[in-house]
């Protein structure tokens, strides 16, 4: 008997389909061949009019120059951050905070004339810090909100018309590739009568309202935004603190005469 030897038959895979040829980008060929990694994107730099003088923040007068000059005797050998810190406590602590008799005119707010006089609000001080930092190349811009203020005397909000006091103004500055708010206004002996903790500012962190005084009582809170200005939008800040609180002002431009220390030493707060 023979046997038959069977010759197994192979039978071809079927062939994969070809992945679809793309091609390359000129981009990818570029990092391929250098092994670059691309940096993160830079910020983009501040418009250079928010360093300029304006009516306003008129850091080109002499008033504004010798504040900045007595705040920062050596100015090249610091930092932007470094330089804005200082200010802040020059004008935080070197210009009294007073609502009281108050000059809301036009040269009234200008930063010179804030800084002659001694004293002025969130409004002049604002405008003040605004100056004194553009003066040593920091980039700034006022801010207006609404706030309520849970620990006013009770002559003041008489004359305001209740706790919620219209554009409240604070100072943002350009440190570091962002934007930074700070608040220069209440001035640390003030802030010891009203048992407040006196606000800091360390060019990072926003330093903006207390919330709270050291009692833990509620102090302070935004209720609404006006936004950012690059210089002091007059009529309509002015204008909306008499539509708003007309029993503040003594005259056009001039609030009541008071004292917000007196206050404080009476116990009327």
């Amino acid at each position: 008997m023979t046997s038959t030897e069977t010759t197994p038959v192979l039978t071809a895979a079927a062939p994969t389909p070809a992945a679809p040829a793309v091609e390359p980008s000129p981009v990818a060929e570029l990092l391929a061949a250098t092994a670059f990694v691309p940096a993160a994107p830079e910020p983009q730099a501040p418009d250079e009019r928010l360093l300029a003088a304006t009516e306003f923040l008129d850091h080109d007068h002499e008033a504004v120059r010798a504040l900045v000059a007595k705040a920062l005797p050596d100015p090249e050998s610091m930092t932007p951050a470094e330089r804005a810190i200082a200010l802040y406590y020059a004008v935080r602590d070197g210009i009294h905070y007073e609502v009281y008799g108050a000059d809301l005119s036009r040269d009234g707010l200008r930063a010179s004339s804030t800084i002659t006089r001694g004293t002025g609000f969130c409004v002049h001080k604002s405008i003040v810090y605004a100056a004194a930092v553009r003066a040593v190349g920091v980039p700034s811009r006022i801010y207006y909100g609404d706030v309520r203020n849970h620990l006013a005397s009770p002559k003041l909000e008489e004359l305001m018309g209740g706790n919620i006091f219209t554009y409240h103004s604070l100072t943002t500055v350009h440190l570091g590739g962002r934007w930074v708010r700070a608040t220069p206004v209440f001035n640390k002996m003030l802030c010891a009568l009203y048992r407040i903790k006196p606000l800091d500012f360390d060019g990072v962190t926003d330093s903006m309202y207390h919330p709270f005084d050291e009692d833990g009582r509620r102090h302070m809170e935004f209720v609404r935004s006006h936004g950012e200005f690059d210089d002091v939008p007059y009529e309509r800040v002015v204008g909306g603190i008499r539509e708003a609180h007309p029993r503040l002002f003594a005259s056009r431009d001039t609030t009541a005469r008071g004292s917000l220390v007196a206050d404080a030493v009476a116990g009327t707060r």
